[in-house]
């Protein structure tokens, strides 16, 4: 079989489509475990930089834990001592990880707030609270969007490690069962230069994006 030929068997409008829904299935979960992420996140980044004590102790915890430990063996955590389905489980364990990840970007976030900006809002009747939610938050949300677009990507690629332990079909997965279709050599590099070339497509621009942003959200502020 020709090369050409071998090319044609792989490249069809239908192995493509299935490649395009495993690439949906590895951004449906990237995008719910980085929102929920922010949420949690931010609860967590909060409490670290200014909380009561027992609950800066406990966020201080779980984010040295949970940064320090490799994702990989979350997804096992979640999916065997929680039993959960493959999808939820995906997304849990994504969110779990990245969640100690956003809050320690916000509590850098946080720290370049200057204190004179919270001592003005202070003196001008403000409780802790609304300096945190006016003043402090946004500032800090303003200045950690580029860190949060550049952790979304490392969502992405962390995603291809779904598969081979939980058996979700995302881009690596349908990439993989196309594999097991295909044995000629051309056509396994072909279609794993294929695959990663939609990752560094996604993530390419997603880095453009999170450049765009420190250029126009923070040193033209």
């Amino acid at each position: 079989m020709s090369f050409a030929e071998s090319m044609s068997q792989l490249l069809t409008e239908n192995n493509l489509l299935f490649l395009l829904s495993g690439l949906k299935t590895t951004l449906i979960i990237s995008v719910s475990a980085i929102l929920l992420s922010i949420v949690f996140g931010t609860i967590l980044g909060v409490l670290r930089n200014d909380g009561p004590k027992v609950l800066k102790f406990l966020a201080t915890t779980y984010i040295e834990i949970v940064r320090n430990i490799p994702n990989l063996l979350w997804i096992y955590v979640v999916f065997i001592l929680f039993k959960l389905n493959s999808y939820p489980a995906g997304i849990v364990s994504f969110t779990i990880f990245t969640s100690a990840a956003i809050g320690e970007i916000l509590r850098g976030g946080l720290n370049a707030v200057k204190e004179g900006q919270k001592e003005a809002a202070a003196s001008q009747g403000f409780n802790k609270f609304q300096v945190l939610l006016y003043i402090t938050l946004p500032q800090a949300f303003r200045s950690m969007l580029p860190g949060i677009v550049s952790q979304f990507t490392t969502v992405i690629k962390d995603t291809s490690l779904l598969y081979s332990v939980i058996a979700i079909q995302d881009l690596t997965g349908k990439a993989q069962i196309l594999m097991g279709r295909y044995y000629d050599l051309g056509q396994v590099f072909v279609l794993y230069g294929l695959l990663a070339l939609i990752y560094f497509l996604v993530n390419y621009l997603l880095s453009l994006f999170s450049k765009w942003l420190s250029r126009n959200w923070i040193y033209q502020r």
